[in-house]
């Protein structure tokens, strides 16, 4: 049986009727129906949902967008991105459509039902182990990406994804950003693979757990890395620095929360002086140096040097709806957005 927030016009952006593509919230709203539009394209495959039982068509067909492909994992068949393309009627007037993009690759997150369940887990559990980026739907994903910039150029692309599904987008920013080519991309809840220091209410001993932590790992990446090796390690980081994707997290969702720490405690590191301590540790991370310790190959997927980060500060009723995908659509909610720049 369909979930209410299957349906698009019970729980989907349908204030939006008109969107001004110069604004941040309406284009963030978009973002994240086209996503939504990815989880549904996949309950619609599992439920046998079909013609006018299908209920996906409405997250992006309200917003003038068409389906051009979907992305297919070759281990389970379950559906976890689409490629949409932006066909406004010729008659829409808006002087902010040459803001919107021509393209958006979007990537759900993990659906737990019984037909994708164990391979989105699989995949969970390889990002947390930080290797991610050895797995055959990222492969797919990266050369989807890359397809589209070879057809119609970057300044025309949107990524988007939401939770594992972010993570992967992630993945496929960084890998196109080390090549010179910065996409536009819209990450929400985003994991961070860390303890949760950042639910931690004493300031005092969050900020003193930061720098021990600042301290050790930055230690450790001196110890383990040949001075050349650092130094190439270094400019990879930094090279990737002109690319600002935005992150959409919230401080009640543990698998994303890290971000407001991390963003935050470089600029309270640069305040006390140590700012090239935390330069070193903010591109490492303790589970990559101990694993290539141990002759594993290892890359901190979610550690990036720039990002606009939104914080939504509404109160949540629940950890479903703190990590949720519809808060993000949702009319007058309590946000901060910041620019963190390397």
């Amino acid at each position: 049986m369909a979930s209410e927030r299957d349906f698009f016009d019970l729980s989907g952006p349908f204030h939006l009727t008109c969107v001004d593509w110069d604004n941040a919230h309406d284009r963030k709203s978009v973002a994240a129906s086209l996503v939504q539009g990815v989880y549904v394209l996949e309950k619609d495959r599992q439920g046998r949902r079909e013609g006018p039982n299908a209920l996906a068509l409405p997250w992006w067909a309200f917003f003038h967008f068409q389906l051009l492909r979907t992305l297919v994992d070759d281990v389970d068949s379950s559906i976890f991105g689409a490629i949409y393309e932006f066909k406004p009627p010729p008659s829409m007037c808006n002087d902010t459509l040459h803001r919107g993009p021509r393209y958006v690759i979007a990537f759900r997150g993990t659906i737990t039902r019984a037909d994708s369940v164990s391979r989105d887990i699989e995949l969970d559990i390889h990002f947390v182990r930080n290797g991610l980026h050895q797995t055959s739907r990222s492969e797919i994903a990266i050369q989807a990406v890359r397809n589209m910039v070879a057809s119609v150029g970057d300044s025309n692309i949107w990524l988007a994804g939401h939770s594992l599904g972010s993570a992967i987008a992630l993945l496929a920013g960084k890998t196109m950003a080390k090549t010179g080519i910065f996409i536009e991309s819209f990450l929400f809840n985003p994991p961070y693979v860390s303890a949760p220091i950042e639910r931690i209410k004493d300031k005092k001993l969050k900020h003193g757990l930061r720098i021990v932590g600042s301290v050790v790992t930055a230690g450790l990446a001196i110890a383990m890395k040949p001075k050349q090796q650092k130094s190439l390690s270094l400019d990879s980081f930094a090279a990737l620095s002109a690319w600002v994707p935005c992150l959409f997290v919230n401080p009640s969702d543990h698998i994303c929360s890290e971000y407001i720490g991390y963003f935050d405690h470089r600029r309270k590191m640069e305040e006390i002086g140590a700012g090239s301590i935390e330069k070193l540790a903010t591109q490492n991370s303790l589970t990559c140096l101990l694993m290539s310790a141990f002759g594993k190959e290892s890359e901190p997927l979610h550690l990036i040097p720039s990002a606009s980060l939104t914080v939504n500060f509404t109160p949540p009723r629940d950890f479903r709806e703190a990590h949720g995908i519809h808060q993000w659509w949702k009319p007058d909610l309590r946000l901060e957005s910041k620019l963190y720049r390397y």
